[in-house]
């Protein structure tokens, strides 16, 4: 009988052992979920493996919280908020070149506000532990930037592409976001290649 009690007492142990496992995991999935939006869905998509996935994100923070990332304010703040300025103004005259001046723009942004640049890919991940939300916007963003170098592209594309690099603009100066925020209909109504622009539309969306 003692035999069968201390059996019936490890099965209960291991079950409740399994179940509080699986349920830190999926606290865990959660969490990751939550914190990354559609960056965790678009990383699992990529890997097509939930687990190397999560262990992905997870390093993502773990690397980012070695970082010093402040906002940019101040003098700062506003000097790179001209620079945009210029640079928006620029574009219905030379979308191309307005394009490229954002690309490189904000990776001077990202460099001051302490995130390592070295390497595209790698800035993307970084950017993404911070704000997920404008991520995919940006790698988005540089591949027109990149393929814009290579031969024509359509103006709409680059038109989005602004549009993009404008939205980690507006994050790299988080507390400065509500003075670019007004100038979120400058774009609107261009005259641009003899056409009518409606306005900045949402950067395409890739899951």
């Amino acid at each position: 009988m003692e035999t069968v009690i201390t059996i019936i007492v490890i099965v209960v142990v291991v079950a409740a052992a399994i179940v509080a496992a699986y349920a830190y995991k999926r606290r865990r999935s959660d969490q990751l979920q939550q914190r990354f939006g559609p960056e965790y869905e678009r990383t699992i998509e990529e890997s097509g493996d939930r687990k190397a996935a999560e262990r992905d994100l997870r390093q993502r923070e773990q690397r980012r919280a070695k970082f010093d990332v402040h906002p940019l304010t101040g003098a700062t703040a506003e000097r790179y908020r001209a620079e945009w300025n210029v640079l928006q103004q620029g574009f219905v005259d030379a979308p191309a070149d307005a394009v490229s001046q954002a690309d490189r723009l904000v990776l001077r942004m990202m460099r001051e506000s302490g995130y390592p640049v070295d390497d595209f890919d790698q800035r993307a991940a970084d950017i993404s532990v911070d704000h997920p939300e404008v991520a995919e916007n940006y790698r988005e963003a540089h591949r027109v930037a990149v393929a814009q170098t290579q031969g024509p592209v359509d103006t709409e594309d680059l038109r989005q592409a602004v549009t993009a690099y404008r939205r980690l603009v507006d994050v790299l100066l988080v507390d400065e976001r509500a003075e670019l925020d007004g100038q979120r209909a400058d774009l609107d109504g261009a005259d641009i290649d003899g056409r009518h622009v409606t306005g900045p539309t949402d950067t395409k969306e890739q899951s």
